[in-house]
């Protein structure tokens, strides 16, 4: 199964993600980036917001369940 995955420890919390793609992307309580669900994985908003992420935090990974 694939998975958005965002390093917490790379985020800076800039909001790029959020801003373009709010169906995967919301803060936590941290002010960090977390994915909120994992459908849609071929959409070009959620590429987008992977591509202009300034550290490069989010990635689709392969996971088990």
């Amino acid at each position: 199964m694939k998975k958005i995955v965002v390093n917490e420890e790379a985020c800076i919390g800039c909001g790029a993600c959020v801003s373009i793609d709010p169906e995967h992307f919301e803060f936590n309580d941290e002010g960090l980036s977390h994915a909120k669900n994992n459908d849609n994985l071929d959409s070009a908003d959620l590429a987008s917001a992977i591509s202009s992420c300034p550290t490069s935090a989010i990635s689709i990974e392969d996971v088990e369940e």
